[in-house]
């Protein structure tokens, strides 16, 4: 199905998933669904073939392609918000990208047609990213290319590369290889997205580290480029994204549900000269009456909460409407 260029991306990716699973028998489905849960939630061995057909990938796009996306955007509009304004990236590499949901979450953000490669080792995956972007005009031109994703990994030069949920696969020096050949490519900027978990966030901030060495200076979600301020062991950052749960979604997971929320960690470096927020909220904010209690990574590089009062006008008004992982405070409060 042909999707108008007028559509945003978010759309049509909804529509081409609609009838992905037509065909597949539900219990075929749901067994795919139930061992990657239980991959992505570690319980497997990481030498186990993740997506082996092409049964698993079509229930790893239903299941997993949604929220990925939206956590993916969440992390694309931070660093839209923190580099120059008018920037957009001229090209882009995805690497271990799948069946691509960080391609259409890039399109979502940046309008417009780039040249775009996806790179992973599982070429049912890339089979279906194909089929999937023939959807939209705007990644009509995507190249999907079969790459083994470890040390030996060679990135072209692009504006911006991302590495979305790939890390966990991988041994240490592996990726440690793959965050180095991120940098070494990118011209622009590198987004690391990994799950919300206490793993996760240990290899962002490894990710974070070497992007920092490399040169890169954080422009989201930290409001610095200095050592993060949560003490190791004590806590971990992370935030959510709100996924709508399409008919579809519900079948394949269960549950009857409209949305559900996506917890993820990430990171965004830039070469460019960023401007980050003056905090970033870390937490959900706590609304009581009167008052909102706002959980804070500042730019002093520590963690504060602050307390907003009707007293403060339109910067209650503000923070009343400001959610987990928003910028502090808005560039748009009075």
């Amino acid at each position: 199905m042909n999707v108008p260029i007028s559509v945003r991306p978010a759309d049509a990716l909804r529509a081409a998933l609609a009838g992905l699973l037509d065909g597949l028998p539900p219990t075929q489905a749901a067994r795919a669904v139930d061992r990657l849960i239980a991959s992505y939630r570690g319980q497997t061995p990481t030498d186990a073939p993740i997506l082996r057909d092409r049964a698993d990938v079509a229930a790893y796009a239903a299941y997993r392609m949604p929220a990925t996306f939206e956590a993916v955007c969440s992390a694309l509009d931070a660093l839209a918000g923190a580099v120059p304004e008018g920037w957009a990236p001229g090209s882009h590499v995805d690497v271990g990208g799948g069946t691509g949901a960080a391609t259409w979450a890039v399109a979502e953000t940046w309008p417009g047609e780039r040249p775009v490669t996806v790179l992973d080792w599982a070429e049912p995956a890339l089979a279906l990213g194909r089929e999937l972007a023939g959807s939209i005009p705007q990644l009509g031109s995507v190249r999907w290319e079969r790459a083994r994703i470890g040390g030996s990994l060679a990135i072209e030069d692009a504006d911006l590369v991302t590495v979305s949920y790939v890390l966990k696969e991988l041994t240490e020096a592996d990726r440690r290889s793959v965050v180095e050949a991120a940098a070494k490519a990118a011209t622009g900027a590198v987004v690391v997205v990994e799950p919300g978990t206490p793993d996760g966030y240990a290899r962002i901030i490894e990710a974070r580290d070497r992007l920092i060495a490399a040169g890169f200076r954080v422009a989201a979600p930290c409001p610095h480029s200095a050592p993060c301020p949560i003490e190791p062991g004590a806590d971990w950052c992370h935030f959510s994204a709100r996924v709508s749960r399409s008919s579809l979604h519900r079948q394949v997971k269960g549950g009857s549900l409209a949305y559900e929320d996506e917890k993820f960690g990430y990171v965004a470096a830039t070469r460019l000269d960023p401007v980050p927020p003056a905090a970033r909220v870390v937490r959900r904010p706590q609304i009581r009456k009167g008052q909102v209690l706002l959980d804070l990574c500042a730019a002093e590089e520590q963690l504060r909460r602050e307390t907003v009062t009707k007293r403060h006008g339109p910067l209650y008004r503000a923070a009343r409407d400001t959610d987990w992982g928003d910028a502090w405070p808005p560039r748009s409060a009075g």
